[in-house]
């Protein structure tokens, strides 16, 4: 049952909320749509996400709008209805209900057009670097093989890194407290937390250690696993990604159902979709 004692001013705070929400996402559209870019698929993507995130507003503007009509046409306030604003919100209804009916394939077809071509660009990168690192090491070996120099200066090299970790290492076998923080502590890498335990009953396996992050097979062998640890990584991150923009794609399917029901609905009542022209029907009162 209406109450036909309903403030105007309960009316009118109604009407005003909705049109706000309204106005509101359409500002928000107009702001969303500069810079122009709508060759951009990066573009399109960024606004059609942010136009389905915002969906929800103008939905609950229209709820708001169209509640507060009803109660001001159907409730005794002793004055006459003001404004009526059913049809131009039917109408917009059904437009927004479109647009985000086709932002729904869009959307996904740029997603999945991006996400192909992003994975292409970072499998391209990482043969690129692999074949640099090979190049690298093949010329390092010819140099290595053919010029004295370099030699000398890898030994000086090794010589200096052993000097180095030697002094580090006898610190910590030396002083036993400090030999068990180190192997406690989980910010130094196990492999070096192994080095230090055979090095307290062998010196010498820190030759070993040395010869090994010195030979230039094993270091070309490292930063090619590192450029394939961070291809795959940067493939999961691009699928995940992509799997979320899922999420935007299904609620802009669901915001164009809810529009297009509530503004063909809507126009129905007052008799703009029925054939011959049906007549509006006044409320009684």
């Amino acid at each position: 049952m209406v109450n036909r004692s309903v403030p105007s001013s309960v009316t009118l705070s109604l009407k005003i909320v909705g049109i706000i929400c309204l106005l509101s996402f359409l500002l928000d559209f107009l702001f969303l749509l500069f810079p122009f870019q709508p060759t951009n698929q990066l573009w399109q993507i960024s606004l059609g996400r942010n136009l389905v995130e915002r969906g929800i507003v103008p939905m609950v503007g229209l709820a708001i709008l169209l509640a507060g009509d009803w109660i001001e046409n159907n409730s005794d306030t002793g004055r006459s209805p003001g404004l009526d604003l059913k049809l131009p919100a039917f109408i917009l209804s059904s437009v927004l209900g479109l647009m985000f009916l086709l932002i729904f394939p869009l959307h996904l077809n740029n997603v999945n057009q991006v996400k192909g071509q992003t994975l292409t660009r970072i499998n391209q990168e990482a043969d690129q670097l692999e074949r640099q690192v090979n190049n690298q090491l093949a010329q390092f070996q010819t140099q290595l093989g053919s010029n004295d120099q370099v030699k000398v200066a890898l030994d000086r090299q090794r010589a200096a890194l052993k000097e180095q970790l030697a002094g580090q290492l006898d610190e910590l076998v030396r002083d036993e407290q400090k030999y068990n923080q180190a192997l406690q502590n989980n910010q130094i890498p196990a492999e070096q937390k192994e080095l230090l335990k055979q090095y307290k009953t062998n010196p010498k396996a820190l030759d070993d250690f040395i010869a090994k992050q010195t030979e230039p097979n094993q270091l070309a062998q490292q930063r090619i696993t590192q450029v394939r640890t961070q291809k795959e990584q940067r493939i999961k991150q691009t699928q995940e990604d992509a799997s979320k923009e899922l999420r935007i794609g299904v609620s802009s399917l669901l915001l164009s159902i809810g529009f297009i029901v509530i503004g063909w609905t809507g126009l129905r009542s007052l008799g703009i979709l029925q054939g011959g022209g049906g007549k509006r029907k006044v409320p009684v009162r």
